[in-house]
């Protein structure tokens, strides 16, 4: 069998998971990024580009690829980081796509923040995406120029993603700056992402056009403060209350098609990164 060419754009953390997850298949993984890593992962070639760029995008993409994975981040932590980061992406890659071997398949890592709900209700793919922050919304426009250009696209809005070197959540617990509130919080293990992305491009004949990736958990973050603090040893802050970004995240169509998590809850997740944990 002849080997797939896929390619990762923004090929980060989360893209170097993904390839370690596809490379027992018969699959070549090419990486963008801005700057090529020190550090050569075995299962990537990676390709020094900037993604936001249309002539150094199609200098990549002429060679061709089975598969596109988009794993954007903002190039600043702004509403115009987010525009360049995320919508000018996807209209380069329109742009190219126009004049190269069409991909049979394009996985476009989304995220939640596309849902603005606040009430604490449970959202899915059908429920209605009004952002309430720049990031939120710059990320669903994305989303539909990708969508408009009627391109082979699945769409993973991923939850909040924690683990391994994703540990932010942990340190401010253990310096006392978050206390327990009363919203409902989403999160998604890295690992369980990665696999999450290879079950949609791999596993699936014909995945659907959307779907929410998270472990479907969706405690309080009181809950899962007060876990942290007992283990880390340390007195939580006073609980708030707090009425924001407040939704919980069913990610039930991943479920009914076969994905099912290494780490369904989030003690289970923390547990590895504290191994001292009782």
């Amino acid at each position: 069998m002849d080997s797939e060419k896929l390619l990762i754009i923004g090929c980060g953390d989360l893209g170097r998971r993904l390839a370690h997850n596809v490379c027992q298949r018969p699959v070549r993984v090419t990486g963008i990024k801005r700057h090529v890593p020190a550090g050569l992962h075995p299962a990537i070639q990676y390709v020094a580009a900037d993604y936001t760029d249309v002539s150094s995008l199609r200098k990549v993409l002429s060679a061709g690829f089975d598969r596109i994975v988009l794993t954007p981040t903002p190039v600043e932590r702004s509403d115009d980081g987010y525009r360049r980061g995320y919508v000018s992406l996807c209209e380069n890659l329109v742009s190219v796509l126009r004049g190269v071997p069409q991909p049979r398949q394009i996985v476009f890592v989304s995220s939640t923040s596309v849902y603005g709900q606040s009430d604490g209700s449970w959202v899915d793919e059908d429920s209605l995406t009004i952002p309430s922050r720049y990031a939120g919304t710059r990320v669903l426009e994305a989303e539909n120029v990708l969508r408009n250009a009627k391109l082979p696209v699945t769409v993973a809005r991923l939850a909040g993603i924690y683990g391994p070197g994703r540990e932010r959540l942990l340190g401010r617990v253990r310096d006392g700056l978050i206390a327990p509130a009363s919203n409902f919080t989403n999160r998604i293990h890295v690992e369980d992402a990665a696999r999450a992305l290879d079950f949609l491009l791999y596993e699936m004949q014909q995945p659907e056009s959307v779907y929410l990736v998270s472990d479907g958990e969706a405690p309080t973050q009181a809950e899962v403060v007060r876990w942290l603090a007992e283990r880390l040893q340390v007195q939580p802050l006073n609980e708030q209350v707090v009425t924001h970004r407040n939704k919980r995240i069913d990610s039930g169509r991943l479920r009914a098609a076969g994905f099912e998590c290494r780490y369904p809850t989030f003690r289970a997740g923390f547990s590895e990164i504290i191994p001292q944990s009782p």
